[in-house]
């Protein structure tokens, strides 16, 4: 019982801290290689390394045809345009920005519920949309934010990006998938870094070698594939099956704190009053909405990051 609790601690500390520094993380790697460049090699490496992984404890790497396609669907709507226009954006956005504006996940899974699956939505839940809504604005309306080159491109992108995370997480939900999740998501990795590399190579982008990187931009590579990726992610689904959704889904309003605060302190990123009561109204009304429990409340709660 007593190692129970201890791996429940740190697996906490793992979607808590890992996830909510693959913004920070990511805002450093961009500074000098390109975006998709970036999150292909990030989660082609994650991906090839989870498998080896799953190998070496005997589980079998056989998957049909058509969870390898559900696979790939998934890994494109979390990863490979989720993750990888992110990337993008934070060329001209602040990672702990970036993070708040994804923090609205819940809230387009509630609206997407209701128009596609006809599903009520219950007094809570409408409160955290409207204080989502109005969070959002705060957050976006910063004049310091957007007199900055491409910063309005970049803040309809990351929308975009949390509206696929939305998307995949109902597909998700009723998918045909691998019975082992954690294959299922080495896949999810691989295949989404085949397609970011593909499209790096589409749009021009430059590639950079291994041994011109900086410190820097190394060691945030390491971080965002055995921290960001492979501990997270493992943290994430042993606690599914070890704590109540309710408990797991605290990480949508830890990780946009953890953002800030990481940069804040490590990337100069500044915290004005109005981001602060952004951030409050944002999160508020994420914690309404992860009040109501459903069946997906498993899968929306945090993205792949």
């Amino acid at each position: 019982m007593r190692k129970k609790t201890i791996l429940i601690i740190l697996s906490f500390f793992s979607i808590y801290v890992f996830w909510g520094s693959t913004y920070m993380l990511n805002k450093m790697a961009v500074m000098q290689l390109s975006p998709f460049m970036l999150a292909g090699v990030r989660f082609s490496f994650a991906g090839i390394l989870v498998l080896i992984i799953a190998k070496l404890l005997k589980k079998s790497l056989r998957v049909s045809k058509k969870q390898l396609i559900n696979c790939t669907i998934a890994g494109f709507l979390f990863l490979a345009y989720g993750n990888g226009a992110i990337v993008w954006a934070l060329k001209y956005v602040d990672s702990g920005f970036a993070a708040l504006e994804a923090s609205i996940n819940p809230l387009l899974i509630l609206i997407l519920m209701r128009i596609y699956q006809k599903k009520a939505i219950k007094l809570k839940s409408i409160i955290g949309i409207a204080l989502g809504i109005v969070g959002m604005y705060l957050l976006v309306s910063q004049k310091e934010l957007t007199f900055q080159d491409g910063s309005t491109l970049a803040i309809i992108v990351i929308f975009t990006c949390v509206l696929c995370w939305a998307i995949g997480s109902l597909f998700i939900a009723q998918a045909d998938l691998p019975k082992n999740f954690f294959i299922g998501t080495g896949y999810q990795m691989l295949t989404a870094g085949i397609i970011l590399c593909i499209a790096s190579g589409l749009f021009g982008e430059s590639w950079i070698a291994l041994t011109d990187w900086t410190l820097k931009t190394q060691l945030s590579m390491v971080g965002l594939v055995l921290f960001g990726s492979i501990a997270a992610f493992t943290s994430f689904n042993y606690l599914l099956k070890n704590v109540s959704p309710e408990k797991v889904a605290t990480s949508a309003y830890v990780n946009p704190i953890i953002a800030l605060l990481l940069g804040w302190k490590f990337l100069e990123e500044q915290i004005t009053l109005q981001t602060i009561s952004a951030a409050v109204l944002l999160l508020l009304g994420v914690y309404f909405i992860n009040t109501k429990r459903d069946k997906i409340s498993k899968s929306y709660n945090s993205p792949k990051r």
